[in-house]
């Protein structure tokens, strides 16, 4: 079609686009493709993003999926005139279906950016494409299939996670990290994120020296500032920019965020004033991270500037993890807890072993291990950092190149008194003289560490064993604090090259479940891309990942100024109701017949806020080991497998422990008994402690700037204003807007029920 019977096509033939005057048309054609597919062809693929929105000018499309057993089955046809791919792009969920030309056809491809401009600023065509979603939704029974098609659908993504740093408008984005004495860059075009370019200026103001583009060249710098003009040098004179003009975005590594950011930040006054307050708990990282802040604010004026954290990865530690056996008040007044470091490495490695193993990243228990001059471990559980080896500062857990990792306090005391140290010399000593060099006396470095061991150096060795004894310690740890485990990877410079290392940390955990294959293990040093290693046996996966933080502050950073976009533009201002969520029970129809008698229905008795739901005049005791909790509610309807959500409090009257979870993510929760007055039932599963979320509909998403499963902070307004972070989106077709948190929450707060509240900022977007 030629572009004047488009636009006749879209005003006479397509509903949504009904009230379109010929101008917007214009406008929408200007951003957009009319293209060709021919019969058999996909227009789209099952599991893909949803990035532009299609309408059939000429043909016929077929809407199918793959069912659990394999066959595939026919949803429906799309005809001329009529849209899709909308569901994918207004709730942020992968396509659910395959849509394949029937014959050869005519499509138009409306890009996001275009959708957002033209059809989302016209409210009819909302209010339409509301009414079709929540339609389409019921094709593919949304609510009860949704989960299983949305992990099939992730699997199946190429980019799941967003790597490949797509975004609605083109960015140059730079990357800025700022040691002690080194300026480390890369620089990504969101055109083509895989062609990046990247350097280092290293020992700043001590025989310096720029190291880009597999070559290194001895340069005069003395301070960061010069370091800085000739990083933008670089990038000029190999032609990626022509000025300072053209970066839109910089994303800046900041060691600390303290317990204020549980997010990457756009940096404003307000922002750089709250890095520069946590000096003292990062007083050898923070300040050149802010000076790193300072002088790209001034060199990049026009562009978004982003704080990306180590820190905010371990945000989501429960207070039993991360708060240490001292007075409450050291905590409170101080600051003095477990606050955990490498998180973007963790955060990184942990999606791409979930990418690579083709499961979903909030249905596994994996460990990671970041081992190089510094080194820790973490327990990513269903995509959450639960616990992690450093604590306070880097110095704590591992043993590491000159940091002594976990030593008794009371050692550190009998040292300082025998020894007349201060607090300066004592720092020195654990973090300057300790770890492998301190045990060694050789070196710090793992590979000269190695050369000596194999010519017989006994205490090269001794600091090697102690090193993987650590190592392993930790993983079997952090597989009893996960009650399970799917993978152990491991990255950083030991991680990836030293095959020793890692057959001495996974030997002996056979027991678990942890086997390497000898011959996969030497082969997978030095690897661009992750490695399997497991043994043929393994019931877990051992993998090499190789890290790449550059590019997850990129990630991080191209999130958080498309959210600043959306802010700006007046989304995100939405006020969302608090409803408090007390114990309570989902059954499924096996154990409804078995708790109150065969044939027996749930009862309704209240409608609940989300549609479709409702409390049930049945109660069931909750039974276990330690006590009993009486009279605890049914919801219904019934589903597939029971759940039982309590409170923090619960736990301790009941005797277990169960996750903090998404509804519905049962793998490696602890059961109960259940009585009814029929009978009772042994759950070997199904008990969560409910993970803080939200309900919104496609629309409320959009306006808000969000997608599905999201997770974000919320601000409580009120007196006094409260912070929830760690807060799951889920978008639905058939959700009511409302924040659910839990009773013990509330009462901490002093929530009541007309409290409300609204997005802060986002978190994650895994």
């Amino acid at each position: 079609m030629q572009r004047n019977e488009i636009i006749d096509f879209l005003k006479n033939r397509v509903e949504l686009f009904r009230g379109f005057d010929t101008a917007r048309l214009e406008q929408l054609l200007d951003g957009s493709r009319a293209t060709t597919f021919e019969q058999s062809e996909a227009v789209i693929e099952f599991g893909s993003r949803g990035h532009f929105l299609g309408v059939l000018l000429d043909g016929e499309l077929s809407v199918s999926v793959v069912d659990d057993e394999g066959i595939r089955r026919e949803l429906g046809r799309i005809e001329a005139g009529r849209i899709f791919g909308e569901m994918a792009l207004m709730t942020g969920d992968r396509t659910m279906a395959d849509v394949v030309c029937l014959v050869r056809c005519e499509v138009l491809l409306i890009p996001d950016a275009v959708f957002m401009a033209t059809v989302m600023t016209t409210p009819d065509a909302v209010m339409q494409l509301s009414r079709l979603l929540t339609d389409r939704a019921k094709q593919v029974a949304y609510d009860q299939n949704r989960r299983g098609l949305a992990d099939r659908a992730e699997v199946q993504d190429a980019d799941p996670h967003g790597f490949a740093l797509q975004s609605r408008r083109p960015h140059l984005l730079l990357v800025v990290n700022c040691g002690s004495s080194s300026l480390k860059y890369s620089l990504f075009d969101t055109d083509r994120p895989a062609d990046r370019a990247e350097g280092i200026v290293e020992r700043i103001g001590d025989d310096a020296r720029h190291r880009t583009g597999g070559e290194t060249v001895s340069v005069s710098c003395a301070t960061h500032e010069e370091a800085f003009h000739l990083m933008v040098a670089d990038l000029i004179a190999k032609k990626r920019i022509r000025s300072a003009a053209d970066i839109t975005a910089v994303g800046h590594r900041v060691v600390h965020g303290g317990e204020q950011f549980s997010a990457a930040a756009v940096i404003d006054d307000a922002v750089a004033g709250q890095i520069g307050e946590l000096t003292a708990l990062a007083p050898l990282h923070n300040p050149v991270n802010l000076k790193g802040i300072e002088l790209a604010r001034a060199a990049f004026p026009a562009a978004v500037h982003v704080a990306v954290f180590d820190t905010t990865f371990h945000h989501t530690l429960p207070p039993y993890a991360y708060l240490y056996g001292l007075p409450y008040r050291y905590y409170e007044k101080r600051g003095v807890r477990r606050y955990g470091f490498h998180g973007t490495s963790h955060a990184y490695v942990s999606l791409r072993a979930a990418q690579f193993l083709k499961r979903p990243y909030n249905s596994l228990e994996i460990v990671t291990c970041h081992l190089g001059s510094g080194a820790s471990v973490c327990a990513v559980d269903h995509g959450r950092s639960v616990d992690t080896s450093m604590g306070f500062t880097p110095t704590a857990g591992l043993l590491m190149g000159t940091r002594s990792g976990d030593v008794d306090p009371g050692a550190l005391a009998f040292i300082a008194q025998q020894d007349n140290l201060d607090g300066a010399a004592l720092d020195s000593l654990v973090n300057r003289r300790s770890g492998l060099l301190g045990i060694s006396g050789i070196s710090n470095d793992m590979r000269e560490l190695e050369a000596a061991a194999a010519n017989g150096e006994h205490r090269a060795l001794l600091a090697i064993k102690t090193f993987c004894y650590t190592l392993r310690k930790y993983i079997g740890a952090y597989v009893a604090a996960m009650q399970g485990i799917d993978a152990v990877v491991f990255t950083g410079g030991i991680g990836e090259n030293s095959a020793g290392v890692r057959y001495l940390a996974c030997q002996g955990l056979a027991c678990m479940g942890i086997a390497i294959d000898e011959a996969k293990n030497k082969e997978a040093c030095g690897r661009a891309e992750p490695v399997d290693i497991s043994a043929a046996d393994s019931r877990v996966k051992v993998l090499v990942v190789p890290t790449d933080e550059s590019l997850m502050i990129a990630r991080d950073t191209l999130q958080a100024v498309e959210r600043e976009m959306a802010r700006t533009d007046g989304m995100g201002q939405a006020k969302i109701p608090l409803e408090v969520s007390a114990h309570h029970v989902h059954l499924s129809a096996a154990h409804v017949a078995l708790l109150f008698g065969e044939g027996h229905r749930l009862t309704p008795v209240s409608e609940l806020s989300q549609p479709g739901q409702f409390a049930c005049a049945e109660k069931v005791d909750l039974i276990g080991p330690k006590g009993t909790v009486k009279n605890v509610r049914v919801l219904g309807p019934d589903r597939a497998e029971t759940q039982v959500e309590i409170s923090m409090t619960e736990q301790f009257k009941l005797g277990i422990h169960p996750p903090i979870r998404e509804s519905g993510d049962l793998a490696g929760t602890p059961g109960l008994r259940l009585a009814g007055p029929a009978g009772t039932v042994e759950l070997d599963k199904g008990v969560i402690c409910a993970m803080r979320h939200i309900h919104m509909s496609p629309h409320d998403a959009l306006t808000m700037g969000l997608r599905d499963r999201y997770v974000v902070r919320v601000v409580v307004e009120g007196d006094r204003e409260l912070v929830f972070g760690d807060v799951m989106v889920r978008v639905s077709p058939a959700y009511r807007l409302a924040m659910h948190i839990d009773t013990d929450e509330a009462n901490a707060a002093g929530i009541g029920g007309d409290a409300v509240g609204h997005i802060e900022s986002i978190q994650s977007r895994a």
